[in-house]
């Protein structure tokens, strides 16, 4: 199993809990094919002495979502293998047997919201806010979040955030559902033993 950091994410382990940090805060943590590989080959791995897998960002954002400049090079040819990659990312982290956590830190938007619905449990911060800005790039998330987020907060509240791409507060998330708690240190309850 990896442990470690590049440029773009660092895994640490606490006990046992791996903690999968995004790490381009200035950029807000863009989901690319650089991120979401070793992701990939950490949920493949995971084995029995790890009993949560805790996803993280810095600085002000949990993640923003794709990285809109691979999403600039998508073609008619080559989209549906990029929505397969998410796709099924989602679908393996939706499945594990470990406990998945969303500790949101800030920003969390598109793709990473994605991530978020496939995760077991969603802490957010009081400043954390949550998007699918695609209608306003002409673009829908194509990594299971169309499915998930109208089963877990209702077709009305979805179909609103899919449609407006407005982004809504940590508190307003709690109130229709989409987290569980708000936490001022959203890693720090995550890894609590109530979790």
């Amino acid at each position: 199993m990896f442990f470690g950091m590049s440029n773009e994410i660092q895994i640490d382990r606490e006990g046992r809990a791996l903690i999968i940090r995004f790490k381009q805060p200035e950029i807000r943590n863009p989901l690319s094919i650089t991120v979401l590989e070793p992701v990939d080959l950490l949920v493949d791995s995971c084995d029995g002495g790890v009993e949560r897998l805790i996803f993280t960002g810095t600085g002000n954002a949990f993640a923003s979502g794709a990285d809109l400049r691979e999403i600039a090079t998508v073609t008619a040819e080559s989209a549906r293998e990029f929505a397969l990659r998410g796709q099924i990312l989602m679908t393996k982290i939706e499945s594990l047997r470990q406990t998945t956590i969303a500790a949101i830190n800030g920003y969390c938007f598109g793709g990473a919201l994605d991530l978020a619905l496939a995760c077991d449990r969603r802490i957010a911060s009081p400043t954390a806010s949550f998007a699918h800005p695609g209608t306003g790039l002409g673009i829908i998330t194509g990594w299971g979040g169309t499915q998930r987020l109208p089963r877990l907060i209702g077709t009305a509240f979805s179909n609103e955030l899919f449609f407006t791409a407005s982004p809504i507060t940590a508190d307003l998330a709690l109130k229709i559902g989409l987290v569980d708690v708000i936490a001022d240190d959203p890693l720090a309850v995550a890894l609590s033993r109530d979790n």
